[in-house]
């Protein structure tokens, strides 16, 4: 599903998609009615432009996962200003790719987002991983006793942190992408957790980033 309120940029977006394969469910120039055409079509990739006439893409992304937990989220944007690509990421957004960005490129990012991968425009990817850093030191509650995590699940979790794509992952360990996907989803489950973004705050706070 495309979501971008400029026609022409909505319709080449769509065009490149449909010529690569892709399967173009649904458009929308405006933020509400993407998510409300979402929840008839169930997108497994959205792309999502930061800047809408009615409520911003971070807003979409964050309605569009509460209401289909599934749905991948790569936000195209002109911007890439700190502070909208963490606000993106902080709502769940599994890439970011700045609209500068190249045909190719930009279909190798849909597709790696389907698959789960975290996918950001070159020099984003720091950026990100230095700010669950600095959410990972700051105070929290102390927590209950720790659910169990297999060898494999833990193994698979260091990575993570370490900033690693699941593609990554999956060639270090020997592993199919789809394991790798599992033992994350597993992971998830058992830790109570929602996205990568926690996921990655939790490994660095139990130090596995330095492991």
């Amino acid at each position: 599903m495309v979501i971008d309120d400029h026609p022409m940029w909505r319709d080449a977006v769509t065009r490149d998609l449909t010529d690569a394969g892709c399967d173009v469910v649904a458009t929308a120039g405006e933020g509400r009615a993407a998510v409300r055409i979402a929840g008839a079509v169930r997108p497994q990739v959205a792309v999502v432009d930061l800047h809408l006439p009615d409520i911003s893409g971070v807003e979409v992304t964050r309605q569009l996962i509460a209401a289909d937990p599934a749905v991948r989220v790569l936000v195209l944007s002109a911007s890439g200003e700190q502070e909208d690509v963490l606000e993106a990421v902080k709502a769940g957004a599994t890439g970011y790719l700045i609209k500068s960005a190249g045909r190719e490129e930009f279909l190798d990012a849909v597709r790696r987002t389907a698959t789960g991968d975290a996918v950001f425009t070159p020099g984003l990817a720091g950026l990100v991983l230095g700010e669950y850093r600095r959410l990972a030191s700051a105070p929290r509650r102390d927590d209950e006793e720790a659910p169990r995590l297999t060898a494999r699940e833990t193994e698979v979790l260091r990575l993570v942190a370490k900033g690693l794509t699941y593609k990554q992952i999956a060639e270090r360990l020997v592993l199919s992408h789809r394991t790798v996907q599992n033992h994350v989803q597993n992971t998830l489950n058992k830790l109570q957790l929602h996205n990568r973004v926690e996921l990655v705050r939790y490994a660095i706070e139990k130090g596995l980033d330095e492991e």
